[in-house]
């Protein structure tokens, strides 16, 4: 059976850090399942849609990519979609504690399912997808953060401010 990993988050909008995580997974999994949770509580900027084409435009020609959304409880999600690994990336040592507790009670809820720790590469620690919208909010530069395509995107959401 062919290994697969799901890699859940907000991915709003999705950044070089994301890429990162994807590229990896994709040279240790068969396939990876981009989950993009659809969260009540949080109004995101782009729509799932939208988040869903920014990151097939980032791996256009990768069969092995899927790119989905879900709601409810991810260990759920990812045993109806077969996937034996959650997979998370890391940036620093504050990412740790909370990744902790979630990977713990996702085995508590379904011990056939593993998380999979990734060290965000270094040069993007710093990055999440909050701080990128602030900066773009205000007209900083996000190029070093985000590809051109998600920059462009970013550039026309807040213009329509």
């Amino acid at each position: 059976m062919p290994r697969k990993a799901i890699y859940p988050g907000s991915f709003d909008p999705l950044t070089y850090g994301h890429i990162s995580i994807i590229e990896r997974g994709l040279k240790i999994f068969d396939e990876v399942i981009v989950g993009i949770a659809i969260n009540i509580r949080k109004t995101p900027l782009f729509t799932s849609e939208e988040r869903i084409e920014l990151i097939r435009q980032s791996f256009p020609d990768e069969t092995r990519l899927k790119i989905e959304t879900f709601e409810g409880l991810l260990v759920d999600y990812a045993a109806e979609r077969g996937c034996e690994v959650i997979l998370r990336g890391l940036r620093a040592v504050s990412d740790f504690e909370y990744e902790l507790q979630m990977a713990n009670m996702n085995r508590k809820l379904n011990e056939e399912i593993e998380t999979v720790f990734l060290m965000t590469e270094e040069s993007h620690f710093y990055v999440s997808s909050g701080l990128v919208k602030e900066v773009a909010r205000f007209g900083g530069s996000v190029r070093e953060q985000v590809p051109p395509h998600v920059q462009e995107a970013l550039k026309a959401k807040f213009a329509q401010d």
